[in-house]
């Protein structure tokens, strides 16, 4: 239990292109290519900007603004998570003063996201559910978003509760109305999307597949899915009772509904994602050619969409870049991504077709989609954020008297989210506190912890939030570092299967994408990044406390509930026998910062030096 009591905690929140071209900024190949098609493949009759009909100009600009990945950071994230290369970056004020900005003297503008709008929240939306988080996004006026799988945390009735509305099953209505009456949470004005995610009992969709934005006669239809393995990284409890189906058969077969009903224009939201060759907010990832500049499940998925579809927004992997990835049919087709916490947003330029109802490829002479960083030094942001200022203020006030309570204290910042490296500083903190907390005989007897990265959600800062003073670490700070509350497990392991679980971290459904673990201290190993698959793993070189680990003997793990159960794709880590319950991971990490600093002796940020990278 943590050393200062805290309030009963929120429930657990683990638990075609043959129409359209677009030309990013130096996509001289699109370009090229689009030059080299013939009229009859750049759009229906091969028909541009300039042609007029009788109720005006032929074609209009569509301004789709777009961005994923929010997680609830209302307030600018902290340390290295709220930077853009050195640029500070995010929070829904500035957020809001973007967007605002951006439709200014737009006749027609759309905003859409690609999931995980909340869920892995700092404490400021996650202690509340994440209502803080839907109020601002019904405020930003966003028209629609898939659903990504951190909203199913919470587990699919909690996420209709955040599209309809009602309040809270257990902790009830957090505000009272003028007549001091419990005010109802209203729910999300704009739809979530689950084209992929059905009842098991029913086969019907959970959320609505598809939806269709207009105005003034003009049509996009907006299909959004979420990963198929969704499964695979969030709690079973959060998925019961529903299935993940293939993204690209699901957004086909949906692209194939709307052209029925006459929808010509489509852009697809999908919380998937890949990697690209650059970390900048705005790289080009067609060099040397289209789409070669990137990497992962959403280039496959790209090149298996309908050429109906004319635009992906994608999201998940928390990166920025802008490409044009071929469609079944060869031609290029735009892919946007936006990093996450509200730090970036794509603005794209859609040119809609009224005659024939479709979007209009044209060698763009200019830049048509491109990545824009969302800066806090915006002076339009007195004006124009004013009413996140004051929705955080209010929100704040509630928190206060649980966030500001101090913890513990540090010496320095303490990288966790914001670190580029495996090893990471923040990762070697909890997992020890993890390790230490549960290894007592009576609290689980744990010889050693593991934490997956991804539950690791930012940096501890040096710098003051508030008024508790510098180096000291806030239940709030706490919470947004591990906002899941996840219970701790601590499992009996043979060697052999956390020999076979550390080979999963690069093998197996992590290999395109490797999940390093952070590890406790007193376990060491290499990884030979020189090597394929599980080989990268030396399993001759695993030691606990300098001895060599026995495939054949019995070790205590401390884990949390997510790990045990097999999520990130680690099937040994559910292998686990002789199961003992403990408390909340974020009770356990609490209850570490009282036991191990003060303001006199406060914790410093550990070295990362338990796993030897061969490069």
């Amino acid at each position: 239990m943590s050393a200062n009591p805290r309030p009963p905690r929120p429930a657990r929140q683990n638990r075609a292109a043959r129409r359209f071209l677009f030309a990013a900024a130096g996509l001289t190949t699109a370009g090229a290519l689009v030059a080299a098609m013939p009229a009859s493949a750049q759009g229906h009759g091969g028909h541009g900007h300039g042609g007029h009909g009788p109720g005006g100009p032929r074609t209009v600009d569509v301004q789709l603004l777009s961005f994923n990945d929010l997680h609830g950071n209302l307030e600018p994230p902290a340390g290295s998570s709220g930077k853009v290369g050195i640029v500070d970056a995010g929070g829904v004020e500035h957020l809001a003063t973007s967007l605002r900005k951006a439709r200014q003297g737009k006749a027609y503008s759309v905003t859409a996201a690609a999931g995980d709008m909340i869920g892995g929240s700092p404490m400021l939306s996650g202690l509340f559910h994440d209502e803080p988080t839907v109020e601002a996004l019904n405020k930003m006026k966003l028209d629609v978003t898939s659903v990504g799988n951190h909203e199913f945390d919470e587990g699919s009735a909690e996420l209709l509760r955040i599209q309809n509305g009602g309040c809270h099953p257990t902790e009830g209505c957090y505000e009272k109305d003028k007549k001091g009456k419990p005010k109802k949470f209203k729910g999300a004005d704009f739809p979530y999307l689950s084209a992929n995610v059905t009842k098991e009992k029913s086969g019907k969709t959970l959320l609505k597949p598809y939806t269709v934005w207009k105005k003034n006669g003009v049509k996009i239809g907006f299909i959004g899915v979420t990963l198929e393995n969704t499964p695979g990284i969030v709690t079973a409890a959060g998925v019961k009772g529903l299935k993940f189906h293939d993204e690209i058969e699901t957004v086909n077969k949906y692209a194939k509904e709307l052209d029925r009903q006459g929808v010509k224009s489509i852009v697809a939201l999908i919380h998937e994602g890949g990697a690209p060759a650059s970390s900048t907010y705005d790289y080009n990832c067609d060099s040397p050619g289209p789409g070669d500049g990137i990497s992962g499940p959403i280039k496959d998925i790209a090149k298996g969409i309908s050429p109906k579809v004319d635009a992906l927004v994608t999201g998940h992997t928390h990166q920025s870049y802008v490409c044009t990835i071929p469609d079944p049919a060869g031609n290029p087709r735009l892919v946007t991504s936006a990093a996450s916490f509200g730090k970036v947003y794509t603005e794209t330029t859609l040119t809609y077709d009224r005659r024939t109802k479709d979007i209009v490829r044209t060698a763009a002479k200019a830049p048509s989609s491109r990545n824009h960083i969302v800066t806090r030094d915006q002076p339009e942001r007195e004006k124009l954020g004013s009413d996140m200022r004051d929705l955080i203020a209010r929100w704040n006030v509630l928190a206060a008297p649980i966030a500001n309570r101090p913890q513990g204290y540090i010496s320095a910042d303490i990288e966790g989210r914001g670190s580029p490296a495996m090893e990471k500083p923040l990762g070697n903190l909890i997992a020890d506190a993890q390790q230490q907390g549960l290894s007592a005989a009576d609290k689980g007897g744990a010889q050693l912890a593991l934490m997956n990265p991804g539950g690791i959600r930012s940096d501890l800062v040096y710098k003051a939030s508030g008024a508790e003073g510098d180096g000291v670490v806030t239940y709030g700070e706490a919470f947004t570092v591990q906002p899941f509350t996840n219970l701790m497990n601590v499992v009996d392991l043979t060697g052999a299967d956390l020999i076979a679980a550390l080979k999963q971290q690069v093998s197996g459904g992590n290999e395109a994408s490797p999940k390093i673990l952070q590890i406790s201290k007193g376990l060491t190993y290499t990884l030979d990044l020189t090597k394929k698959g599980a080989d990268r793993i030396d399993a001759a070189t695993i030691k606990l406390n300098g001895e060599a680990i026995d495939p054949a003997k019995t070790y205590r793990v401390a884990m949390n509930e997510f790990l045990a159960g097999g999520g990130d794709n680690f099937p040994a880590l559910a292998l686990g026998k002789n199961k003992l319950n403990a408390a909340s991971d974020l009770d356990v990490f609490n209850a570490y910062l009282a036991a191990n600093s003060s303001a006199a002796k406060p914790i410093a940020p550990p070295a990362t030096d338990r796993i030897t990278i061969v490069k």
